[in-house]
């Protein structure tokens, strides 16, 4: 039995592993893919105890969540399902903008319910800040979704610390979701300290690097997507960082697990992190995801990896 955890302050409790879903339906973010075997990788999280869901508007747009919607009404379980989505992202002469404000938040709830089958969100996220909308009043609308029943927690993605601490005046946000992981570590000097005092849990994204710190690549490894062109992974950058990585690597062959568990393990000893999404394109990857449970770091481990990326 997999124990859950509570998400920050709501009555949220999720299995500490998580599915992001942007390969489930996500056609404008990865081509070619094929929408049964997105369905494949919803249930085999299911199957196998992940009860949460990470989706988007943006991620099809709107695909994923009416793929994800299909799967809960088939699988008919939608009350041990915590669902968590994001809206937006705004269509405007063709091209994307965003909106925070209260009637456009609350539109787009709806039009999320309808496309996951359901009637309500567990947890509805602004997944960008506009450049116009106060956030304590964009969380305000959030608020009175959730005093309707339609939303049970509220979230923020991709918020400065001016932007969260703005959205949180009156206390209501529950989650962030932010960029953070051991090469990226700029959330340690604010948002983690705030999101630790204010009990808001933090959701990291991109917790692998584009999969640099899930120890598959080499020296001879070359990219043709946008990895080619992130600083991480460019000359001599790419090589010291692959260092650091095989640093990892020796803690992970002494506990028989792969680099990438060892890494999400670690982010789950930090302050406010109480959960973590990693993505899946093939059902094998979700069951893969769950091993990070049965890493144990120890105390010395943990400032072993701390040092590794400090340098």
């Amino acid at each position: 039995m997999i124990k859950q955890v509570r998400l920050g302050k709501t009555d949220l409790y999720v299995n500490p592993i998580g599915l992001g879903t942007n390969a489930v339906g996500g056609h404008n973010i990865y081509p070619n893919l094929i929408e049964e075997t997105g369905k494949d990788v919803v249930r085999a999280a299911i199957s196998n105890g992940i009860n949460f869901l990470d989706t988007a508007y943006i991620y099809g747009p709107e695909r994923s969540e009416e793929l994800i919607g299909e799967v809960l009404e088939e699988t008919g379980n939608r009350k041990e399902i915590i669902i968590a989505t994001k809206g937006a992202h705004k269509l405007v002469d063709g091209k994307i903008i965003f909106d925070n404000s209260p009637a456009f938040l609350k539109n787009e709830v709806e039009k999320s319910l309808r496309r996951l089958k359901t009637d309500y969100i567990d947890l509805y996220y602004i997944h960008f800040p506009d450049d116009k909308t106060p956030k304590d009043e964009a969380v305000g609308a959030l608020k009175e979704l959730k005093d309707q029943g339609k939303i049970r927690a509220i979230g923020v993605s991709n918020f400065s610390i001016e932007q969260l601490k703005e959205a949180n005046k009156d206390g209501y946000v529950d989650v962030l979701q932010s960029e953070y992981n051991l090469f990226k570590r700029e959330a340690e000097k604010e948002l983690l300290p705030y999101t630790k005092e204010k009990n808001i849990s933090f959701v990291p994204y991109f917790p692998l690097a584009a999969g640099l710190l899930g120890g598959k690549y080499t020296k001879e490894t070359t990219f043709k997507d946008g990895r080619s062109k992130n600083p991480l992974f460019q000359g001599d950058a790419f090589i010291q960082n692959l260092e650091k990585v095989e640093l990892v690597r020796e803690i992970a062959l002494k506990k028989e697990a792969e680099v990438a568990h060892v890494v999400l393990a670690w982010y789950l000893t930090r302050d406010s992190i109480d959960a973590l999404i990693p993505g899946a394109k093939q059902p094998e990857q979700v069951k893969r995801n769950l091993a990070t449970l049965a890493v144990h770091l120890t105390p010395e481990e943990i400032k072993q990896i701390d040092d590794i990326f400090q340098a």
